[in-house]
């Protein structure tokens, strides 16, 4: 008679020789994409406090980040349309931006260095997105004063645009704009998340 636990660890390293196989394939379907020019989009996921994050990026810089109230297959979609259909899921592209995403939820980090690509945004809207990387940790600015930084003092409305289509949240942090009386104003992950992130850099001893 087989014994029920010698079946269980045959069936389980079977499995795990699975999973190995499919990983170095996978991985080499990856490097031979890259060699041969044919991965143009890299992307991965990354579990967060707030969330799932949708994590993409070009041979540029990181290109996208997609927040937790976002459809991942949607915003693939995007990329697809708006870059090039040569996509691939390769986490290990993505490595060092989910590193720096993970010490900023952790407080160890409080700005990112990675590099950015920003085709996904234009003329002036890719205007307010340089003027937001100016408004350090913990602090705040207001859609006017966006609007005055970026050279058009009356385009408060289309400062609220740019945040909204932001395509890297957190990495370009939207989240530090508010209204000139200090409410919240909107935010494309909802005001939770937002309020989340003010707490998270208001309160640098405690966790979220």
């Amino acid at each position: 008679m087989t014994n029920p636990d010698a079946l269980t660890r045959l069936l389980g390293a079977e499995r795990d020789a699975e999973a190995e196989a499919v990983a170095r394939l996978r991985a080499r379907v990856v490097s031979q994409a890259s060699a041969t020019g044919l991965l143009d989009v890299a992307y991965r996921t990354l579990d967060t406090p707030i969330g799932s994050l949708l994590l993409a990026a070009t041979p540029e810089g990181l290109v996208r980040v997609g927040l937790p109230n976002e459809d991942q297959a949607r915003v693939l979609g995007e990329l697809a349309a708006r870059i090039s259909p040569r996509i691939l899921h390769a986490p290990a592209r993505l490595d060092r931006a989910a590193r720096e995403i993970d010490e900023y939820f952790s407080r160890s980090r409080h700005s990112f260095d990675i590099s950015l690509d920003l085709r996904l945004a234009h003329g002036f809207r890719r205007s307010v997105l340089h003027h937001m990387l100016e408004i350090g940790y913990g602090a705040t600015a207001s859609y006017a004063a966006l609007a005055a930084a970026s050279g058009s003092p009356k385009a408060v409305r289309a400062v609220g645009s740019a945040c909204a289509t932001n395509p890297l949240p957190l990495v370009i942090p939207c989240h530090r704009v508010l209204r000139s009386d200090g409410t919240l104003g909107g935010y494309a992950g909802g005001l939770e998340v937002k309020q989340l992130l003010l707490a998270l850099e208001a309160r640098p001893g405690d966790g979220l």
